[in-house]
């Protein structure tokens, strides 16, 4: 039994023995500021919270592809749920294509599309920002693929209870997807015992299994969350042919490409649910022979202490007017920091320029692998 001791309580981890991972490799810990769950697993291999060497994010997908059954009644559509596992859900879709290639992938968003179905809409509970939408194709030949799945994988970065899987199958069912036998958790940590519906075959698989159990301070301290739940059109825009998911798709492998030096230092961050195509890009960086690591910008607060050493805090770049914020970084680690973002350069807060003296904006709007057209705002 492992004992984790955070202001508002006390955690109680048992991880399985005959894990993939072992713990101490995949998660650290933090402390939430959010009433609903004081506690947060921050993942050593995501590149959200802590900057990670692409090469280790890209075993880390691999491995956990590689445990999702090869029997799996197709059409399979892989689904990756936002913010945190947008670019896990995709690494573990391309990988999973080299045995299912017609899978497609699409990912939860908290960013409305203008002119695409609606799939379904559910509650992450025990979130920061609880809603969650999920959107079809304007594609009639990819929507009617959808409608007609066998097998839905569902990636998280990790389960507690398996409630939000849950709802959101349910949810699934409900938009028409009735032809579901087969239903994969994917997830790099699993504390809960699986989920199970009736009338689904439901598999769960892990790179690390275990039971957790939370004991709330005799006197927790009171916070404060900053509101970081808007589900709204933002000030700018976002792209339009989005292409690592938010909108259903088969191929995710467009990226931006730059070109660096050896050797050079080089941070890229993603930014929300927008790090898919940053991943990929920060992967041709470190083959370029630069040292490379990756993070992203989050809208989920978290308490400095424990897996959290800094935290920078700032105005989104969708002009949605809530916070973002970016943790454990140094500058003075790195030559040069991508900050990379699916809207225009000058989205991006002038605070966190300020405070990140050798970043560059690299926008997705001024590369070709997307829509160029996004100069002006939303009205």
């Amino acid at each position: 039994m492992i004992e984790i001791e955070l202001q508002r309580g006390k955690l109680d981890l048992q991880p399985d023995e005959n894990s993939h991972w072992k713990w101490q490799d995949l998660l650290g810990f933090a402390e939430r500021i959010n009433p609903k769950r004081a506690f947060l697993f921050v993942s050593k291999v995501l590149g959200r919270h802590i900057p990670v060497s692409p090469k280790v994010m890209r075993h880390a997908f691999t491995d956990l592809a590689q445990l999702i059954p090869s029997n799996l009644p197709e059409p399979i559509l892989v689904i990756g749920m936002a913010e945190t596992a947008v670019g896990l859900g995709a690494g573990v879709h391309q990988v999973l294509q080299e045995r299912y290639p017609d899978a497609l992938y699409v990912t939860t968003t908290r960013h409305p599309v203008e002119g695409a179905p609606l799939l379904a809409r559910f509650l992450e509970e025990h979130s920061h920002a609880q809603d969650q939408l999920l959107y079809g194709s304007p594609d009639a030949d990819i929507q009617k693929k959808i409608l007609a799945s066998k097998s839905i994988v569902l990636v998280d970065d990790e389960a507690s209870t398996g409630k939000t899987f849950i709802n959101l199958v349910s949810a699934l069912q409900a938009a028409g997807l009735d032809q579901m036998s087969h239903v994969v958790t994917a997830t790099l940590a699993d504390w809960s015992s699986g989920i199970h519906m009736a009338g689904l075959n439901c598999q769960s698989v892990a790179l690390m299994t275990g039971k957790w159990q939370w004991q709330d301070a005799k006197e927790p301290l009171q916070i404060n969350m900053p509101k970081v739940d808007t589900v709204a059109f933002g000030a700018y825009a976002t792209l339009s042919e989005p292409t690592w998911g938010r909108l259903p798709i088969q191929d995710t492998s467009a990226y931006i490409r730059l070109k660096v030096k050896p050797q050079q230092r080089i941070l890229v961050l993603g930014s929300g649910e927008y790090v898919w195509s940053s991943f990929l890009l920060a992967e041709d960086l470190q083959r370029q022979g630069a040292e490379v690591k990756f993070s992203a910008i989050t809208r989920s607060p978290i308490a400095i202490g424990h897996a959290i050493q800094s935290a920078l805090a700032f105005s989104d770049n969708y002009g949605l007017g809530i916070q973002n914020f970016v943790y454990n970084i140094n500058p003075s680690e790195y030559d040069r920091i991508f900050i990379t973002v699916e809207t225009c350069a000058e989205s991006v807060a002038s605070s966190l320029l300020d405070a990140i003296p050798n970043a560059e904006v690299i926008s997705a709007v001024e590369f070709p692998h997307q829509n160029l057209n996004l100069c002006g705002t939303n009205e």
